[in-house]
């Protein structure tokens, strides 16, 4: 999102992408448009003075600017909020096409996004590491992941990881029964255990954990679930020790995964087919075993969560992995 609202700055803030600009960026996570998720062009921050904010819709102007400017397409990669601008944006008359990328992999009108498994590889990986110490230190150990409102991330990781309980934002828990399930584990004499949380998730009879806003984000700013529960777990009567970890931001860098590399390098030669075939308006999707091309309206039109009556779901059920139902 920050890199348009460059285009709308005074000279604009803009990056060519020539060949040697975007050599080897196959290994590299990020992005080298020193994008963010602030500043978004449909709710713009404008800080008043009394010092409160007002979120002014600039897609108009963006757009205007982006035709002045003469490009023949604009490729946008991102992900639900982005490919929502890139809507808005086809609407105002921008030749526009998306290409869906984001660790959280929360966009319809593709089976998956690039990123996603590169996160889910590093909260996997994070996780073994942790069930060596809470089994010979005999603890219970918490890992939050991010995903804000889809769980896909902590399910996966779940069950890649052999978790005895995954709490996702599509299934609110009851902290009395994810302690039964605990206590049933240690009475069976395996004093460990091992707990994957989304950091979306929340209680039956409560609400999010997140924090205040930096400026210049509309989101809520997730966090800290896992410290959350820790308490509720102990105010519930739970004895066995716990320690709890929050991956945080290192889920999404380092070096991806080969399936992201292969997967965006599909998504990028099928965005530029549909640049030079001039169909604007479309997102890039994999769905099935194919690369194909869906109106933006149907990538923005639902949020793609998990479903509590999915096959992973009932797998997970199915391996003993509690919900907190």
């Amino acid at each position: 999102m920050e890199a348009l609202t460059g285009v709308l700055e005074t000279p604009p803030r803009l990056m060519v992408l020539d060949e040697q600009r975007v050599a080897g960026i196959h290994v590299k996570g990020g992005t080298i448009l020193q994008t963010s998720n602030k500043n978004n062009p449909l709710a713009y921050p404008v800080r008043q003075p009394d010092g409160s904010v007002v979120y002014e819709d600039r897609s108009q102007a963006l757009a205007q600017r982006i035709l002045d400017m003469g490009f023949d397409a604009l490729i946008n990669i991102g992900g639900d909020g982005s490919q929502k601008i890139s809507l808005a944006l086809a609407k105002h008359g921008v030749p526009v096409v998306g290409v869906p990328k984001t660790i959280d992999n929360d966009l319809s009108g593709t089976d998956v996004t690039f990123g996603f498994q590169t996160a889910v590889q590093i909260a996997t990986e994070s996780f073994d590491r942790l069930v060596s110490t809470s089994e010979s230190h005999h603890r219970v150990m918490i890992m939050e992941v991010m995903g804000r409102g889809a769980g896909w991330i902590a399910l996966h990781a779940a069950l890649a990881g052999g978790a005895e309980a995954c709490l996702i934002p599509e299934i609110p828990y009851d902290v009395d029964v994810l302690k039964e399930h605990i206590e049933k584990r240690y009475d069976q004499g395996r004093g460990f255990a091992c707990i994957v949380v989304a950091e979306g998730a929340k209680p039956k009879a409560g609400k999010l954990t997140y924090r205040e806003n930096d400026f210049g984000s509309e989101h809520k700013r997730l966090g800290g679930l896992a410290y959350t529960l820790s308490a509720q777990l102990k105010a519930a009567g739970l004895q066995a020790e716990i320690r709890e970890t929050v991956l945080g931001h290192v889920q999404r860098g380092g070096v991806p995964v080969a399936y992201d590399r292969v997967l965006a390098s599909l998504f990028g030669v099928k965005a530029f087919d549909l640049v030079v075939e001039g169909a604007f308006g479309q997102m890039v999707a994999a769905k099935g075993n194919e690369i194909i091309a869906t109106p933006l309206e149907n990538a923005v039109s639902s949020y793609h969560a998990v479903q509590p009556d999915s096959f992973l779901v009932d797998a997970a059920r199915g391996l003993g992995i509690s919900f907190g139902e």
